[in-house]
This record gives C-alpha cells, structure tokens and sequence, in this order.
C-alpha cells in the first residue's frame, strides 16, 4: 500500500497574508510530497511496505539501520499534523476544557504562548515546537530534525515548524514572527482539544 500525500485540510491560498500561496506550493507541494515520495521507495518491495505510518515511526526510531525510513516516515506525519493545527482565522486563545488545561500547567495562556514562542526560537537549526499532554500535564517541547512526541510517550496536541521552508518566503530571517503570526492569526484550537486524551 503506497503512501499518498493527504489533502491540505483548506486551500492552498486560505492562510494568506499570513502564509502565501507560494510558500504552500513549496512546502506542502515540494517538501512534503518529497518525505513521501521517499518514503514510498525506502519501503517498496519490502516487509516494511504494508506497515501503516505510525508503526513504520515506532519501529525505526533510534534505530542506526532504519534512519531513512524514521525520518521520512516521521517527518510525513509531523507535517501532516502541522497543516491539520492551522486554520484560516485562527489563532488568539482558546476556551473551554483547553484553556483551563492551559492554565492549570502554565498559569496563563499568556505565559503558555511565551515560553511556546521561546522553544520555537530556541531550537538551534531545523525542528519543530510542540504542545504535549504528558499523563495529565500539558508540557512545551522542542525536538531537532524529524523526531515527533509519539516516540517519547507524549500526546502531539499542537505544532510549529520551525524548519526554515517553514516561513523563509514570508518572513525570511524572522523566525519570531512567523511564530508570532502562528499564535495570533493561524492555530486551530479546535483541533488542539481534539487532541487531548
């Protein structure tokens, strides 16, 4: 069974001002398509090529022989989670059981979206920030490359690529704010408390 590339979950043009046209066409339509084009031919032929995406991920994390497979495979799920975290008109802060789980782990969703605008800007190079639900705690991580929460027994609730296909088009050198922009006009909070177990 072939790895396809899923549907963005609205148009390519549905984010603009704040993500362009361009910048999907490249990072949806060129890198993402990539991770699974490569991903297709690391499997094809093999035991491996029937196993679905998240065991594929489980299997090969850490493991030296299965790095292609690891990051290809880990980096068509994260991005596939990172358009599903967007919407049009998004972003601000969120209500109800999500926000309260915001506050009772940080304080103050003000204080939650410092300290998750901080690990974006902290992670050195290319990776991603996350919001994680760990046991009952929700936690901010950042993790370098291709490596994703489902391997470090956390919960993915939200996520910001930070890689710098991410915004270079829009934004250039300006990391913080695409990041900013992310948390004031793009997440989807209703697919963030979906997320939560």
């Amino acid at each position: 069974m072939a790895f396809t590339l899923p549907p963005l979950p609205y148009a390519k043009n549905a984010l603009v001002p704040h993500i362009s046209e361009q910048t999907l066409e490249f990072h949806y339509g060129k890198h993402h398509q990539t991770y699974v084009t490569n991903l297709n031919n690391l499997v094809q032929g093999s035991e491996n090529e029937s196993k679905n995406l998240e065991d594929l991920i489980k299997m090969s994390a850490g493991k030296a022989d299965m790095v292609g497979i690891f990051n290809n495979a880990a980096q068509v799920w994260n991005h596939t989670f990172f358009w599903n975290c967007m919407k049009p008109n998004g972003g601000g802060k969120p209500a109800g059981v999500l926000l309260e789980k915001i506050n009772a782990s940080f304080g103050s969703y003000e204080k939650f979206a410092a300290d998750f605008k901080q690990a974006a800007l902290a992670q050195f190079g290319s990776g991603w920030a996350w919001l994680v639900q760990e046991g009952d705690t929700l936690k901010i991580t950042k993790i370098a490359n291709a490596d994703l929460p489902m391997v470090h027994g956390q919960q993915a609730l939200l996520t910001c690529d930070v890689w710098e296909h991410a915004y270079y088009l829009d934004y250039q050198n300006r990391r913080a704010d695409f990041v900013q922009t992310f948390l004031d006009h793009l997440v989807d909070w209703n697919f963030v408390e979906k997320n939560l177990v």
